[in-house]
């Protein structure tokens, strides 16, 4: 009889130290997450390409990692007058039936972004460049006209 109690059918013994190091793992018998293929699907990290977006006082600035592609597979676009899409695709590498493969973290597929722009970009004026892996999209600001504001007087 164990003097520490035989939680979950995982094994317990005071007087083993490693026995510690058999932990309860809640995800054991679960599904991946990923798929069982050797290649990610089109839903993977580089799907959800990050971007960064900051306003300036002259312009709004994104910033989007798209490592390892070239300015020819990136798009950038205006739709609806008003929203700035950035997409893209990485190919996936092609598979040699000789190759034996250890690893595989690179992502490939598709990857759009959207971001609806305010009332003050001046979007006929958007800049895009793209410099070691980084693309850089400005859209300038128009000035904002402060509202011609008069007094009146209050009477009586």
């Amino acid at each position: 009889m164990s003097l520490i109690p035989n939680f979950l059918n995982r094994r317990s013994n005071v007087f083993d130290p490693f026995s510690a190091l058999d932990v309860w793992d809640p995800f054991e018998g679960f599904p991946p997450l990923s798929s069982h293929s050797n290649f990610p699907s089109e839903t993977s990290s580089f799907a959800a390409a990050k971007v960064d977006w900051k306003e300036t006082q002259n312009a709004h600035v994104f910033k989007a990692d798209v490592p390892g592609l070239k300015k020819e597979e990136v798009k950038v676009e205006i739709e609806d007058g008003r929203v700035l899409q950035i997409s893209g695709e990485r190919s996936q590498e092609q598979e040699e039936k000789s190759d034996t493969w250890h690893r595989v973290e690179r992502s490939s597929g598709r990857f759009s972004r959207r971001f609806r722009l305010p009332e003050n970009a001046k979007v006929e004026e958007v800049k895009a460049a793209m410099e070691n892996g980084v693309l850089t999209v400005t859209v300038p600001k128009e000035e904002v006209k402060r509202p011609d504001v008069r007094p009146i007087q209050i009477s009586g």
